[in-house]
């Protein structure tokens, strides 16, 4: 079942239960999912690592934006934009925590062989790809910089 078939489905869920904030978030999906198969080269379809790249920018935004208002005191707002983040969240991977994040980059840094921060490019780019949907990009970066500075 595509990303675009399980948003579908859920759709109507949230519809017939009356649940705006559920109904938002996937609302949001859509609309990337059809901006995304629309554009040239697409051919009207998207890779599942297309979909993958594509939820996890839809939650940096919404993270971004939640730490924006939370600044401003926009409690009202903030609310809107947790609600949409867990509800993106369902259709990605499970998350990494810090302690498996460390193990694997730890395996990328001495596989690479890198020793220290000029190297924060090789692994970077290993890590990226290999865990890509399974950590953000900003706290993966973090634990690299706090590895290789040791």
């Amino acid at each position: 079942m595509s990303l675009e078939e399980k948003v579908m489905a859920a759709m109507k869920d949230a519809m017939k239960a009356k649940e705006e904030a559920t109904l938002r978030g996937l609302r949001a999906i859509k609309a990337e999912i059809i901006k995304a198969k629309t554009e040239p080269g697409a051919h009207g379809q998207i890779s599942d690592d297309g979909e993958l790249k594509l939820l996890q920018k839809l939650v940096k935004q919404r993270k971004d934006s939640l730490e924006i208002f939370t600044a401003q005191n926009r409690e009202d707002l903030a609310v809107k934009e947790r609600e949409e983040i867990a509800v993106i969240e369902k259709f990605l991977p499970k998350q990494m925590d810090e302690a498996e994040l460390k193990a694997v980059i730890q395996e990328i840094i001495t596989k690479v062989g890198a020793v220290s921060l000029t190297d924060l490019g090789k692994v970077m780019g290993v890590a990226s790809k290999q865990l890509a949907g399974k950590a953000d990009g900003k706290a993966i970066s973090g634990v690299v910089k706090e590895l290789l500075t040791k």
